[in-house]
């Protein structure tokens, strides 16, 4: 039986999305009660139409969904860190029968295959450590089921050109982006927008 949650959905389409993306140059990443209420107060909340969750667990997670929503914001749950989720397909279920997340991120593939699968924006995320990190993300562009990338750390301008120029996708750069110069070079390497959890920047 399908719930109000479930009901009362909506999810933009990828028009939409990418829309937003090139008009958010600084996402909202949140990673605490604190750093999400000062993203949905002030001056603050008018800045970023779409918050990336780095917290919560199952007990948490629908509540804090729901706060985003009723602000007019996206809400992309990062599926990995969430306490209590697993690694699995049943965690993305999870999020669709329980919360009105608009989206995932994930570094896992399996997840944002499946994710896309039941309707929600996907993003995939890769940790770009060392030259064999960056061939393995090469190794799997075009992705298929992603609609964008976000690459962590996001500060190395020559690895967002490259990898802009392979994925055919919108690039999220995110991790160590601490001022704007950062999120000027980011964005004129050809990243659409970045994450931060610095509420400084938005």
């Amino acid at each position: 039986m399908e719930t109000l949650l479930l009901k009362k959905r909506y999810i933009p389409g990828l028009d939409d999305f990418y829309a937003l993306l090139r008009n958010t140059p600084v996402i909202s990443a949140v990673k605490s009660d604190e750093g999400l209420e000062k993203t949905l107060s002030g001056d603050t909340a008018k800045s970023s139409g779409l918050v990336f969750i780095l917290f919560g667990d199952i007990l948490t997670i629908t509540d804090i969904v729901e706060r985003i929503k009723k602000a007019g914001k996206l809400a992309l749950v990062h599926i990995d860190l969430i306490e209590g989720l697993a690694s699995r397909e049943i965690a993305a279920d999870f999020l669709w029968k329980n919360t009105r997340a608009d989206g995932i991120l994930s570094t896992k593939a399996n997840l944002i295959r499946h994710a896309k699968s039941l309707g929600f924006l996907t993003i995939q995320r890769f940790f770009v450590l060392d030259s064999m990190a960056l061939l393995n993300i090469e190794k799997q562009c075009p992705l298929e089921y992603a609609d964008a990338v976000e690459i962590l750390p996001g500060i190395i301008p020559r690895v967002i050109q490259r990898i802009a120029h392979i994925a055919g996708k919108p690039i999220i750069a995110g991790g160590l982006i601490e001022d704007k110069e950062d999120v000027r070079n980011a964005l004129e390497s050809g990243a659409s927008s970045v994450s931060s959890s610095n509420t400084g920047l938005l």
